[in-house]
């Protein structure tokens, strides 16, 4: 269970001793959270960490050559992947998308393809710190197939599809979030 904890002035005053001043003393409070918490923070993204943006048929892995609060990003390359994991997603599928077609497995291939190449750069010791802007989809069947490795090497992921932006932008969506 989530909490937040909140500052609570108490009913009383103690004087502090050292300047003569009457100070206002605080009670931490935690109280249950229901819902999602939305916070107005900056993201942090470490100096040389790697973002890999993707979706269901593009991906591109850049590095923040700026500062954690201020990156700002270049292209270190965008491998050509081939998705032999057409089995992935079969089982997720909602059973609108299902009937529809609107899953389409191609992407859902891409993006396990994905996660496959960043567990091996994980496990080879090629990322240390990595950062995942990925479309809902193509995130959600990426989390499927992160190796451990992976995982303690993420920073943090973005649910949104940026592949199309310049890479400013894609700086300053990462910034914002």
């Amino acid at each position: 269970m989530r909490v937040l904890l909140f500052e609570r002035k108490l009913s009383f005053f103690a004087e502090d001793r050292k300047s003569r001043i009457l100070t206002h003393p605080t009670q931490q409070i935690a109280l249950p959270c229901v819902g999602p918490i939305k916070e107005k923070s900056l993201m942090k993204l470490p100096h040389n960490a790697h973002v890999a943006v993707v979706d269901g048929n593009r991906f591109m892995l850049l590095t923040n050559t700026g500062k954690p609060f201020e990156p700002a990003l270049e292209m270190v390359e965008q491998p050509d992947l081939d998705p032999s994991n057409f089995s992935a997603g079969v089982r997720h599928q909602d059973d609108v998308s299902q009937r529809t077609g609107a899953t389409d497995l191609n992407e859902l291939a891409h993006g396990a393809a994905v996660a496959e190449w960043l567990n091996a750069k994980a496990v080879s010791g090629h990322l240390k710190q990595l950062m995942v802007v990925a479309d809902p989809k193509t995130l959600g069947e990426m989390r499927r197939h992160y190796h451990s490795e992976l995982e303690k090497a993420l920073v943090g992921e973005i649910d949104k599809t940026m592949t199309g932006e310049p890479l400013d932008r894609i700086a300053k969506v990462i910034a914002e979030t």
